[in-house]
């Protein structure tokens, strides 16, 4: 009874630390890249029009989304929290591989019909969720779209940080201004996955989010991630 009361035993207490510094560190890096996007705030050079899509082309951030004050500030800051950011990176995806945990966040060809099938079922097509195990097969593709733009994110920052050291790099996202704009997509990229994220646990399983502070799942549905 008193187990039951406690809950299932759901998050490893790495996965709660790397989450939570994370989310912080990701934040911090958001608002001073957007610092250092104010001194530039184009793609491309300066009076060139490129065919890339940016609706914040030229666009000055407000001051309470940015963080540093200005470039310098915003360029120390940005630094100071990447590497800790890879560091948790690091980490969390070495748990992944020596606790196996990976396999069960891995989106597989085999997950394709089960996450049409669980689009569905949040679609209210279907009146029951297809068999699942510890994430669903539309969890496992956010979390495995996330670990890779996660690796872009990362691997596009050393492109444009150190474009002549590692000028092999630049040119694989395709020269420094693309590798400027893929780093940039990746912003906007990381806040749509983290507001779909949030509203997801709120609305479909809030007692998740009790699981990823204690660690342990208390709810209705301990199949959902």
């Amino acid at each position: 009874m008193e187990s039951a009361a406690r809950g299932v035993k759901r998050h490893h207490g790495i996965v709660r630390l790397t989450h939570w510094l994370n989310a912080v560190l990701l934040g911090g890096m958001i608002a001073s890249g957007l610092q250092i996007y104010l001194a530039f705030p184009h793609i491309g050079m300066k009076g060139e029009v490129w065919a890339v899509p940016n609706p914040f082309d030229m666009y000055a951030f407000p001051e309470w989304a940015r963080l540093g004050g200005w470039l310098a500030g915003g360029i120390n800051w940005h630094f100071a929290l990447a590497w800790p950011f890879v560091i948790c990176g690091l980490l969390y995806l070495v748990f992944l591989i020596a606790s196996g945990e990976g396999r069960l966040l891995l989106f597989r060809p085999r997950d394709i019909r089960p996450a049409l099938e669980m689009q569905q079922y949040y679609l209210r097509l279907r009146k029951t969720p297809p068999p699942q195990g510890k994430h669903n097969p539309l969890q496992k593709l956010a979390y495995t779209g996330v670990l890779g733009l996660s690796a872009a994110a990362v691997l596009s920052g050393f492109a444009i940080y150190k474009p002549v050291q590692l000028s092999w790099l630049t040119w694989v996202f395709g020269g420094y201004e693309l590798a400027r704009y893929w780093h940039f997509l990746a912003v906007w990229l990381f806040l749509a996955f983290l507001v779909v994220h949030v509203l997801a646990v709120f609305v479909s399983d809030p007692a998740s989010l009790r699981a990823i502070i204690t660690g342990r799942y208390r709810g209705r549905h301990p199949s959902h991630g």
